[in-house]
């Protein structure tokens, strides 16, 4: 069996990133986080995500409790599988993953700054920091029945290019995730349309919205002012420019998508 190792911080989006990694990479099965998932289903484990606290989530995800490690060692043995996917924070938790698991030796390293953009990372980073949220790369039905007294939700369906279905995610906030930054909505609002209010040329913002649900995306509807003796296009341009400053300065993020639209002109 082939063992390949992907590993990061925590909250750099690695489990968001799995399904889709592995399909590129011909890789059958995934280890993550206790758990193990062939085909994008959960076929074995419990999550790390459902201890208690931090010190017990470890020990659950390098599969350090002999009942859980060996259910898991004989689900991947009967699924008879030629490749394996270890996801974990570092090359030395894959690799004390590999050894509890008896698949040593790892044949290839990645880091999820080889599959995932500075943009994405630090988005990942900020939903973790912000919402708290984990991610795991399993249906939402296959979620223990009796964690939904904690948070959990859908998170989004993953599919190949040619939208072939690889698999789900679910949303959870474990137990164990005590430090968030709560940010009211109204704050991003308040950063754009102040930095929006300064350009000389806008004479009024007829509406913003600020999308948060994936990445960030920003529509702003504007009157600009009469007469028009400057390069409309040009002061457009710049001022989606000032927002993507203001917005990595505030909240050290960068959206992905600023539709200005010009709705009229104003004397």
């Amino acid at each position: 069996m082939i063992v390949y190792s992907l590993s990061g911080a925590s909250g750099t989006g690695k489990s968001t990133s799995a399904l889709q990694f592995a399909y590129e990479h011909q890789i059958e099965g995934i280890i993550d986080d206790g758990i193990l998932i062939v085909n994008g289903e959960k076929r074995a484990g419990t999550s790390a995500k459902f201890e208690k606290n931090t010190v017990t989530a470890v020990r659950r995800a390098i599969f350090d409790e002999s009942t859980h490690r060996e259910a898991v060692k004989k689900a991947i043995t009967e699924a008879n599988l030629t490749s394996i996917l270890l996801i974990g924070t570092s090359d030395k938790m894959t690799k004390k993953i590999a050894k509890h698991l008896d698949i040593e030796p790892i044949t290839y390293f990645y880091y999820v700054q080889d599959i995932r953009s500075p943009r994405e990372i630090k988005m990942a980073r900020f939903v973790r920091e912000t919402k708290g949220q984990h991610v795991m790369p399993i249906p939402y039905r296959q979620v223990e029945q009796n964690f939904f007294k904690r948070f959990i939700k859908k998170g989004r369906e993953i599919f190949t290019s040619n939208r072939v279905k690889l698999g789900e995610t679910t949303i959870v906030r474990p137990d164990f995730h005590h430090e968030t930054i709560n940010i009211s909505k109204r704050v991003y609002h308040d950063v754009l349309q102040h930095e929006t209010q300064q350009q000389k040329f806008v004479a009024r913002i007829d509406s913003l919205q600020v999308d948060l649900s994936t990445v960030p995306t920003v529509k702003l509807v504007i009157y600009i002012k009469a007469p028009l003796d400057y390069e409309v296009i040009k002061e457009i341009q710049q001022l989606q420019i000032l927002l993507v400053g203001a917005f990595i300065k505030t909240f050290m993020i960068e959206p992905e998508v600023i539709n200005i639209e010009v709705k009229g002109i104003h004397k």
